[in-house]
């Protein structure tokens, strides 16, 4: 069954042609709590080549600690998030997971988390498999 989504309008909707993403997880990046305005952002790593978007997509492209292009994709009416594909690796696109249909996201297991040197202080949750910055 593929992974399915959606923004808050519903005028960008996307597929992801996999059962269950690579990875989920909460990244606490400096840029994710701002685009997200939360303590992080719920993330899912799907294989790119598999993930079909519909909708009027905008892109605003930002630059990475590694000094490569991040291009940040969202809905042009109502501005949610829907992805960011980092251009280190391009194999790869990270959904914003509180835009997957409510079925699937609820069945999500967080396991990771990245960025932790970006954490605010009060966000008290630890996932098994933590990461000061972006793991190697």
């Amino acid at each position: 069954m593929p992974l399915t989504g959606h923004c808050l309008c519903k005028a960008v909707t996307y597929s992801v042609d996999v059962d269950a993403p690579f990875a989920t997880g909460y990244d606490h990046c400096d840029d994710c709590q701002r685009q997200t305005g939360s303590t992080y952002s719920l993330v899912a790593i799907v294989p790119r080549d598999k993930l079909t978007i519909n909708g009027p997509i905008k892109k605003w492209t930002g630059k990475a600690d590694s000094g490569n292009n991040v291009d940040r994709l969202f809905c042009s009416e109502c501005g949610s998030p829907i992805a960011h594909e980092p251009a280190g690796n391009r194999a790869i696109s990270v959904l914003k997971a509180g835009t997957l249909d409510s079925e699937i996201k609820k069945l999500l297991k967080p396991d990771t988390e990245i960025w932790t040197a970006s954490k605010l202080p009060f966000c008290q949750e630890n996932l098994p498999k933590s990461f000061k910055f972006m793991p190697e």
